[in-house]
């Protein structure tokens, strides 16, 4: 038994043992496998195994003329060792592997040793992380990244870490099959609630639009609100027709229902962009010059602008399904969207398009954050002295400006399960919020139809012209 043991601990384990000169003058080129274990790098090498390669900085700061190289590949599944408690991540291949140098340690190399790790193209809600043992971490030890810089690429990874110790690559997934079955199961469950309450809130516009006399600002704001809402009807419906229909239609059909819900998210986006434009038009250029056809050309540009993007983005091939996987390939999800192939399109027009809005919005919404606290201070509103009526506006503007859709650069990586459920949950209930905002703020409740902002712009607008 003792013998079996050691053969088995013997097969998951292979070592090279180098004896390296202190007056090295160039690299030290190592390759490792799973299965044929390190060797010294060959001039015919394929490319196929992964590579190390260590600095000659690492040998000059030896004081021994001649020092052993040992570089270790272990199989940690046979050994059942380097585990964590409660690793969530996969590491690749349950490969490690060790590196020493003499018997010192060694750290904060300024020219890093760097470890490239062979796979195929890995699965989009698959991240990977260099790391290496720490035995200090927790009770048993565990994986840390501090040191260790990651570089992804199609055909491999590599890692480089300004010291020596085990490294491997994690493979951290967003995404399981429960919670992906869970998120989806609350995304068409908010979807359908969103658009219910859409519709209440397009038909409350047209209703007071329709029985109460406003100002043309107020007018335009509702109009603005109303077509926001309705694109949020439209992404809303676009998503349960993808998660419905996807995987079981004809190519072209999922072609056009992924440019679809492209279209709808652009449309959302472009809208709020809208949004914080006519705030800035209205807080800060306070006194403008009238436009003629003003909420018709909005329109123009809030559903004809994503025309054009997703016109490019087809035309070259962007949209069609979209799987979304487990790093052993287990297909979680169809969807009809940007395909993997054209991932910098979705960079560029989602990623990209919105975060510039959302720069903007909050540079907006921290003007009139600021110009609301001061008429306060100067208690020209009374009607806002109230700390729910504030929090409610701000809540509101928010929503408005789409600042829930943010929490979307925070769903990447290890930890971004919750992340994931506050998106989605915020995100389905971003309607109703909308809805109470603009019953509770613009429904006439005295004499005084100045339920709205409408009263602060007024206000404002009488304070710059007297100055």
């Amino acid at each position: 038994l003792l013998q079996l043991g050691r053969n088995q601990w013997l097969a998951g384990l292979k070592t090279l043992l180098l004896n390296v000169s202190r007056a090295v003058t160039r690299d030290v080129l190592i390759t490792f496998s799973p299965t044929a274990g390190p060797s010294r790098l060959n001039a015919t090498e394929e490319g196929k195994a992964g590579k190390i390669h260590l600095p000659r900085e690492i040998f000059r700061s030896l004081s021994s003329q001649t020092v052993p190289v040992v570089v270790t590949v272990l199989n940690i599944q046979q050994f059942g060792m380097f585990k964590e408690v409660n690793q969530r991540a996969q590491v690749l291949d349950n490969t490690v592997v060790g590196i020493t140098v003499g018997e010192s340690s060694i750290s904060g190399l300024q020219n890093p040793v760097q470890l490239t790790f062979p796979h195929r193209e890995l699965p989009q809600s698959v991240t990977p992380q260099c790391v290496f043992w720490d035995p200090s971490k927790g009770q048993a030890g565990g994986w840390r990244s501090s040191g260790c810089v990651t570089q992804p690429g199609d055909n491999g990874t590599v890692c480089s870490c300004d010291h020596l110790t085990f490294f491997t690559l994690l493979l951290n997934q967003a995404l399981d099959g429960s919670t992906a079955k869970a998120l989806l199961a609350v995304a068409t469950a908010g979807c359908g609630v969103a658009m219910a309450f859409s519709i209440f809130t397009m038909a409350f516009c047209i209703f007071i639009r329709c029985r109460f006399r406003f100002e043309e600002t107020v007018r335009i704001n509702l109009g603005l609100h109303m077509n926001l809402v309705s694109s949020l009807f439209l992404l809303n419906l676009a998503f349960l027709l993808n998660s419905g229909l996807s995987g079981r239609t004809h190519p072209r059909a999922c072609t056009v229902l992924g440019g679809f819900t492209h279209y709808c998210l652009l449309c959302c986006f472009t809208w709020t962009a809208l949004e914080g434009c006519q705030l800035y038009l209205l807080f800060v250029k306070v006194l403008g010059v009238y436009i003629p056809h003003y909420l018709g050309k909005l329109c123009l540009v809030g559903w004809g602008f994503p025309v054009l993007v997703v016109g490019v983005a087809g035309g070259i091939g962007s949209y069609g399904e979209y799987s979304i996987q487990t790093t052993d390939h287990q297909v979680l999800a169809h969807l009809c969207w940007i395909t993997s192939k054209h991932l910098l399109v979705h960079y560029i027009t989602n990623c990209g398009y919105f975060g510039l809005i959302f720069l903007f919005n909050m540079a907006v919404f921290g003007v009139v954050t600021q110009k609301s606290c001061s008429l306060q201070g100067t208690g020209a509103v009374q009607g806002y002295r109230k700390p729910w009526k504030v929090a409610l506006v701000a809540a509101g503007l928010f929503c408005l400006l789409g600042a829930t859709w943010a929490l979307a650069f925070l769903t990447y990586g290890i930890s971004s399960t919750p992340v994931l459920y506050v998106f989605t949950i915020l995100n389905s209930l971003q309607g109703i919020f909308i809805f109470i905002w603009l019953v509770i703020l613009y429904y006439p409740k005295t004499k005084e139809t100045t339920g709205s902002l409408s009263y602060i712009i007024r206000h404002d607008k009488t304070t710059t012209a007297s100055q």
